[in-house]
């Protein structure tokens, strides 16, 4: 009879073990602070987040890091399974991938040299300037649907957009106000926002729409459910921004 009661708790955890998927989780580790690598550890919001929502789901995270331009591409061709590093849902994005649910609601930001606020107040003052976002983020497309796009000068980067903008290289950066603020006030570079967030954005896991993408994108959305009833999203938006940026 012990035998038997063994054998079978072996069977259940061994079942269980089983159900449980390795999810492939792609980001930068470049982007202050939802996700960066500092003492050769990788940490962020993004990481504390996506911790939290597999202890949930009962999955295990695997992080796969690359530079941002390439995590679409990763995505579509199967080498990760989702990415968290602040993927805003946009038209063309939803053509091609299906999102959980948003759990950063955030808006774009202009940030320029300190000193230059005064002259640039936001998007409306970047006509005839020079202006840096990261190479692959939904960024530059917002500054081209502005009606006096072709009278801005767009300039795309992998990272160092904060240094670019404080030698004066380009004008102004635009980012998101979340990570502007904090970039702000960790860089020691003489850099400040300039007005107003603007065209808000929402950002969430994207998956590819398949079958598998689908099933894993409900799994994940149910988690992050859980996570926002419980508090524990808000609470890891309070350690990494002193604010709930999530709602």
């Amino acid at each position: 009879m012990r035998r038997l009661f063994l054998a079978a708790a072996l069977l259940a955890a061994s079942t269980s073990v089983s159900l449980a998927d390795t999810i492939r989780v792609g980001m930068s580790g470049g982007y202050f602070p939802f996700t960066f690598v500092k003492q050769d550890k990788l940490q962020g919001f993004e990481v504390d987040f996506i911790n939290a929502l597999v202890d949930v789901t009962g999955d295990e995270a695997e992080f796969v890091t690359m530079s941002f331009s390439g995590l679409i591409g990763a995505l579509e061709s199967g080498r990760i399974d989702t990415i968290a590093n602040q993927i805003t849902i946009t038209p063309e994005r939803e053509q091609k991938f299906v999102f959980t649910q948003p759990y950063v609601i955030d808006g774009a930001q202009v940030v320029v040299r300190k000193g230059n606020e005064d002259e640039i107040q936001g998007p409306e003052d970047l006509k005839g300037r020079t202006v840096a976002v990261n190479l692959g983020s939904n960024f530059e497309q917002l500054l081209r649907e502005l009606p006096y796009a072709d009278e801005i000068d767009i300039k795309t980067y992998e990272s160092n957009l904060e240094q670019e903008t404080a030698l004066g290289r380009v004008d102004a950066f635009v980012m998101d106000r979340v990570s502007a603020t904090q970039v702000i006030k960790e860089t020691p570079l003489p850099l400040a926002l300039a007005g107003e967030r603007f065209s808000e954005i929402r950002n969430a896991l994207p998956f590819r729409d398949d079958e598998e993408g689908r099933a894993l994108r409900d799994r994940l959305d149910a988690g992050i459910t859980t996570l926002k009833e419980n508090g524990t999203l808000s609470e890891i938006s309070q350690k990494w921004f002193g604010a709930d940026i999530t709602e």
